[in-house]
This record gives structure tokens, C-alpha cells and sequence, in this order.
């Protein structure tokens, strides 16, 4: 795929956001999921990248990507750090950092293929057969 520098910067302008969500979540580590997405662009520059338009949209290539990158680093923490939630008052602070830490420990403990289609279809609202798409890609980027 030959993109122009232009072309390059609004693609990750439009996607990156949304691609270290997902990376972060399936990792649990905000460096994780930079190299991840790093990685994942990257791919697309390599003369030997495997995306394909005619198979699948940019979007879903790339969810497909880094959803391949982080399998690839199989790294499950136990406690994934959180930035702490900004209530109107002390209590309520506590009560969603604590909410927020329960429900991204539980979802880290999903086996790995729900806790992907749970982050692309709750999180990212990705359409399910978008989401068909990536769980069932092998792309490397």
C-alpha cells in the first residue's frame, strides 16, 4: 500500500486513538499498546504489508492487527493501572476508581476471545460483523 505522508498522518490521525484503546485494554500496559499500535502502522509503510482492501476495510485491518500484536505479546496483568476518575466529590472518586479497577480486572480475566469481542463491541461500538472480521483475520502487519 503506498500512501503519501499527507495520506499517512490523517490515517493515524483518524485511527490511533481508537487502536490504543483497544491495545490497552487487551494489554493492560500503556507501553504495550503504543509499540503495539506503533507496529501496526508500520506495517502498513513495509513493502510486504498483507492489507488488502479488496478483503476488509483499513479499520478493520487494523483492529485485526493489533488485536494479532497483542496475542503475540500474551501478556495477562493481574492489576492493570488505571488513571484515577475525576468525581464531584471524594467518595464518588473512590467509588468509580474502584468500579473502573473491578471491571478492568474482570475483563482481563476473560478468556482472550470474548474479552476482544467485548472491548471491539462495548468500547470501540464496532459493528459485529466488523468485529467477525478481526476475530476471525490472521494478518500480520
Amino acid at each position: 500500500m503506498d500512501l503519501l505522508k499527507g495520506e499517512f498522518l490523517e490515517l493515524f490521525d483518524e485511527h490511533h486513538a481508537a487502536l490504543f484503546r483497544f491495545a490497552y485494554r487487551l494489554t493492560g500496559s500503556v507501553p504495550d499498546a503504543e509499540d503495539i499500535v506503533q507496529e501496526c502502522f508500520l506495517g502498513l509503510l513495509r513493502p510486504t504489508s498483507s492489507y488488502d482492501p479488496a478483503r476488509a476495510s483499513l479499520r478493520t485491518y487494523l483492529f485485526g492487527a493489533v488485536r494479532n500484536q497483542s496475542l503475540k505479546r500474551s501478556r495477562r496483568p493481574d492489576a492493570p493501572s488505571q488513571s484515577p476518575t475525576h468525581g464531584p466529590s471524594p467518595e464518588n472518586e473512590v467509588l468509580r476508581t474502584e468500579v473502573a479497577e473491578t471491571v478492568t480486572h474482570a475483563v482481563m480475566q476473560l478468556p482472550d476471545a470474548q474479552r476482544e469481542v467485548l472491548i471491539l463491541a462495548h468500547y470501540e461500538q464496532m459493528p459485529l460483523g466488523e468485529i467477525a472480521q478481526v476475530m476471525i483475520s490472521n494478518w500480520a502487519p
